[in-house]
């Protein structure tokens, strides 16, 4: 499946690829680990390339400036530095004593990288100064269960342990070296089952958590190692949060679920823990831990679960306000009539748009084609008309798409209108008698509605007769009208009777069908 070329959200499949790790941004590009590769994507979802040559990479972690990826391999235990311009190895940090090294969290020039094998006493976490020529590991606390996801920021860093229920949060003051031990945020109090993603916010005073239960995105702060808020706590289930995401300002905050009622994302204000976005897919549900924010969207790799495949989610403008886009036609049309159809155009402030180009496309229902039609744009006040002359009967969905602005999430409308066939007209004349034997004479026109018959009309024709003995229709050759709708035909009658002729033509997607009779009184024989 293909990105979207424009606006709107897209879905790529990642062909070849059966494991999905960690997504990060920048650069203008989108980087996805995938075991033996990291998947390279274009800001707009478009797959173009890959960076080869690495075993079992699953955290990413990406420079502030976007200029280089650092990549956990567990299958090597190596820590790679990529340059994402070239999409080279600039260098290979060893981390043999440090088995399994699986996430990572860049903090100015200090990655924290969690590793431990699954399921293995001996994991733990260390740091490397990434100024260094030759980083040398610097180990913090204790040893953990499997590797333990790390989030650092400021003079804060947090260890989460995995594979644990109920799993803890410890909290360490990396100001001074060593790093020191605030406190422990314990899984038993709070009820909490295995972790499953940790984001921390830029200055590093809250840390938000994805923990199995209770079924919501918990923010504890840091020095007080309290829970001060909670994100997504719904009224009803609505799935199971698997991942956590905030925005590099620090303002939004972006949370992954998975089925049961729904797979999808949504996002939080950061200091209201208002929702202020939803997407749920169709496709598959969110790998947990892969979210990230690029610019104003916002990506994650989804799993379909009945075939196992990956796919690339790009959500656009996820951070934007909503603007809104209408559309309204007439209730129905006629076939190669043209009609109107209007709309309107609000950014998320309600102001003027401008002049702004939108897409509209026309599909036949339930799987035609889809064209764009040319030359769509709104007025100033964001009114626009669209005039289409539908090529076919049946139901059409007209869907207009604006591309959205720096200030504003791109919106889209559509609606469906009932198109009807034109009705064309069949005329037949001839005598009306005859005599047995004696050739008959017929001639009538096609009036395609005022359109010249469509290349290769066939007109049916059948002969009636009726007797004593009983009724018999007899199928006639077929007739092709000419350019002008006009046709003739004739018919050698073998006995006497009522006769009728009928022609019809039986339409196509454009026409209703239509017939004409002619009756013949025949009698005798000739002499």
């Amino acid at each position: 499946m293909a990105p979207v070329a424009s606006a709107a959200d897209s879905t790529t499949y990642l062909a070849g690829v059966t494991k999905g790790g960690d997504v990060a941004a920048g650069g203008g590009r989108v980087f996805v680990a995938a075991d033996n590769q990291i998947v390279v994507a274009d800001a707009q979802g478009a797959l173009t390339g890959a960076v080869t040559g690495l075993s079992g990479a699953l955290g990413l972690a990406m420079a502030p400036d976007g200029t280089r990826l650092y990549a956990a391999l567990s299958g090597s235990n190596e820590v790679a530095e990529i340059d994402t311009a070239a999409l080279t190895i600039t260098r290979r940090i060893d981390l043999a004593a440090y088995p399994c090294p699986s996430n990572l969290s860049l903090s100015g020039d200090r990655l924290w990288v969690g590793y431990g094998c699954r399921f293995t006493a001996g994991g733990g976490v260390l740091s490397l100064d990434l100024s260094a020529t030759a980083p040398e590991p610097v180990t913090v606390g204790v040893g953990t269960y499997s590797a333990p996801l790390v989030a650092a920021a400021g003079n804060t860093l947090v260890v989460g342990e995995t594979d644990i229920n109920p799993s803890d949060l410890m909290v360490y003051d990396v100001s001074v070296t060593p790093a020191t031990l605030r406190g422990e945020i314990d899984g038993h109090t709070y009820n909490q089952g295995f972790l499953n993603d940790l984001a921390i916010t830029p200055d590093g005073s809250m840390v938000i958590s994805v923990f199995g239960s209770p079924y919501q995105y918990d923010g504890w702060d840091t020095t007080s190692l309290t829970k001060i808020r909670t994100y997504g706590a719904e009224p009803t289930f609505d799935g199971y949060p698997n991942a956590v995401a905030l925005s590099p300002d620090g303002s939004h905050v972006a949370g992954g679920r998975s089925p049961a009622l729904g797979a999808g994302v949504a996002l939080y204000d950061t200091v209201t823990a208002a929702k202020t976005y939803t997407n749920d897919s169709s496709v598959g549900e969110p790998v947990a831990g892969s979210l990230t924010f690029s610019g104003n969207d916002l990506f994650s790799v989804l799993k379909q679960p009945s075939t196992g495949r990956l796919y690339l989610w790009r959500l656009h403008g996820a951070t934007l306000p909503a603007s809104t886009l209408t559309l309204t036609a007439p209730s129905s049309a006629t076939v190669l009539e043209p009609f109107t159809m209007t709309g309107q155009l609000t950014p998320a402030n309600g102001s003027a748009p401008g002049t702004q180009p939108l897409v509209v496309t026309r599909q036949l229902l339930p799987n035609g084609p889809s064209t764009t039609l040319a030359g769509v744009t709104t007025a100033a006040d964001g009114k626009f008309t669209v005039t289409d002359t539908p090529p076919a009967a049946g139901n059409f969905r007209y869907k207009a798409l604006w591309d959205g602005s720096s200030d504003s999430r791109w919106s889209t409308a559509v609606t469906t209108i009932s198109v009807a066939k034109r009705h064309p007209s069949l005329t037949l004349s001839g005598p009306a008698t005859g005599t047995v034997g004696e050739q008959l004479q017929f001639s009538g026109a096609l009036d395609a509605a005022g359109q010249a018959p469509p290349p290769g009309t066939s007109l049916k024709v059948h002969r009636t007769v009726s007797t004593d003995a009983g009724t018999v229709t007899t199928a006639l050759p077929a007739v092709t009208p000419a350019s002008d709708g006009s046709f003739s035909f004739a018919d050698t009658p073998a006995e006497s009777g009522q006769y009728t002729y009928t022609v019809w033509w039986a339409g196509n997607a454009m026409f209703s069908s239509v017939y004409a009779s002619h009756d013949v009184t025949v009698q005798g024989e000739a002499g």
